[in-house]
């Protein structure tokens, strides 16, 4: 799930009252305010080099003199001398906070790659350090929270009401905000800042929900693209409630994968010597967190949420084998309680739902989706149908819903370095094939056997490099015929599949390393 820090008003005011026009109307350019980057935000560690400032953009992009907010922004500037211009990214969520992706993408790409661009960080409209900064009930997801998986009408009652509460919420603090909360509304944000910048043209890099909304700025502005990476890429079919059912499908695959690896190591973990046999263990732990919170704080949710990294990203199999081990054998709630997410309002889950309610439709009726998950948790989708119907749930209450969904797609956009993993679970694979087919001259890499989300800037040279390769002069693979990959690059053993004592293990909270995003999508 997402979390992100308290919002936080960055350094330095600003910048820009002319709105984003159409493709190819004239505006002008104006200036940001550049100052010093806040540290006490997500990911504030990659700030230190960077500069901070405001962009200032519509409410409404249909009335462009009307009511402002700001979106944001950081910089890292270019150090070569062959300078390639502008690189936005954008880590996903919706709700994602990217101020840090200044530094972060400077850290992550090849030195030589990054000198070449000012890499630009920001937090879309609602996000974290932009102004407003949607929470509508900041204790939403503290522990311990009620079971997920309803036993009874009266459960199933209880986190109705919950979700009603929290969409009340948020119309009655932001109801003038949330129907311009679309992703094309943050498409028209991201020209508002290549304004700002004085830039006729960017480059984007975006991850997860980031390959949306990279994709719906090409459609929007195709001629103010240079080039676009998108690494994980979104169905765009299946935008938003039925890229939640296929997220169940591909998760349940991918946690049956984790605990087929832990039985590997049983002689370690000591959590069961097949998968079975461990996925039996982990439901145990799960129905006895139910009666006694694990630590007092870790119910059966909080368990679901922070084992779910696991499903996103291979770098969670050392630590939270180990975490599930040690409470297990040893009952050490230490290690559980290290990865349990507490603090920091709801800022990140509060913007994820105020986009997708108004990004497209979702079923009027409750007995929709209430089927649905019934479906699915009884063909043995157990881990992630419930939860996931109750992430998204405040959505059926919300008080704006979007009519009808984007259609994606351009003929006038330039060549898109398109990546995707086969095992991706947050945005399984076929978004890859969907994505390459609405933009005739985009490219696809797949990486075969991939389990982590959104796998590029990760340590897999057959990705990298191309993707450096591209961000260099605009090299691509040829393109092949047909609804398939370009280029296929095999999953590097040593991500893919972690030796315990071989493999350094994912960093413990702090800045989010590249090997650590994570979101919905």
């Amino acid at each position: 799930m997402i979390t992100a820090a308290a919002a936080v008003a960055v350094g330095g005011t600003a910048a820009v009252a002319t709105a984003a026009a159409p493709a190819g109307a004239p505006v002008q350019a104006g200036k940001v305010a550049w100052s010093a980057c806040p540290t006490d935000v997500t990911g504030g560690v990659y700030l230190k080099n960077a500069e901070c400032g405001q962009v200032t953009v519509p409410l409404d992009y249909r009335k462009p003199n009307g009511k402002k907010i700001s979106v944001a922004v950081s910089r890292v500037k270019h150090t070569a001398k062959d300078y390639q211009g502008v690189l936005l990214g954008n880590p996903g969520g919706p709700g994602g906070s990217g101020l840090y992706l200044s530094g972060g993408l400077a850290a992550w790409l090849p030195p030589d790659v990054a000198a070449k661009y000012d890499i630009i960080g920001f937090d879309p409209r609602g996000v974290e350090s932009s102004k407003p900064a949607l929470s509508c009930v900041p204790n939403y997801s503290d522990p311990v929270r009620p079971d997920y998986v309803p036993s009874s009408v009266k459960d199933e009652k209880v986190w109705l009401a919950r979700s009603k509460k929290y969409a009340d919420a948020c119309a009655k603090k932001y109801g003038w905000l949330l129907p311009y909360m679309r992703t094309t509304d943050a498409a028209k944000d991201i020209d508002s800042i290549r304004v700002a910048l004085g830039a006729k043209q960017i480059s984007y890099y975006g991850f997860s929900y980031g390959t949306y909304l990279g994709s719906t700025y090409a459609t929007l502005f195709p001629t103010h693209v240079k080039r676009m990476v998108l690494d994980g890429n979104v169905d765009t079919r299946e935008v938003w409630y039925k890229g939640q059912l296929s997220q169940n499908v591909a998760f349940e695959r991918n946690m049956k994968l984790w605990w087929g690896w832990v039985a590997k190591y049983d002689s370690l973990y000591h959590l069961g010597a097949s998968e079975k046999a461990v996925e039996k263990k982990y439901y145990a732990i799960r129905a006895a967190a139910k009666k006694s919170p694990i630590g007092k704080k870790i119910g059966p949710d909080e368990l679901d949420d922070t084992v779910l990294s696991a499903g996103y990203n291979t770098g969670y199999y050392i630590p939270f084998a180990e975490a599930l081990s040690a409470w297990a054998t040893k009952k050490d709630p230490a290690p559980l309680l290290d990865w349990l997410s507490e603090g920091g309002g709801d800022n990140g889950f509060a913007v994820y739902n105020a986009v997708q309610a108004v990004d497209a439709p979702w079923p009027a009726s409750w007995k929709t989706w209430h089927d649905d998950a019934t479906r699915q948790y009884a063909s043995g989708i157990r881990f992630n149908s419930w939860s996931n119907t109750w992430f998204n749930a405040p959505i059926h209450y919300w008080r704006y819903q979007g009519k009808k969904t984007f259609p994606v797609g351009s003929k006038k956009a330039p060549s898109i370095l398109l990546v995707q993993s086969t095992l991706d679970a947050a945005t399984p694979y076929p978004g890859g094939p969907q994505m390459r087919s609405l933009f005739p001259s985009a490219r696809l890499i797949a990486e075969k056997g991939g389990k982590t989300h959104a796998n590029t800037l990760n340590g897999n040279a057959c990705l990298d490099d191309r993707v450096a390769a591209y961000l260099t002069n605009g090299s691509l693979p040829a393109r092949k015929p047909g609804r398939t990959a370009d280029l296929v690059c095999a999953a590097l053993p040593a991500l893919n599949d972690p030796v315990p004592g071989a493999t350094a293990k994912a960093a413990v909270a702090g800045a989010p390393s590249k090997n650590l995003l994570i979101g919905r999508p």
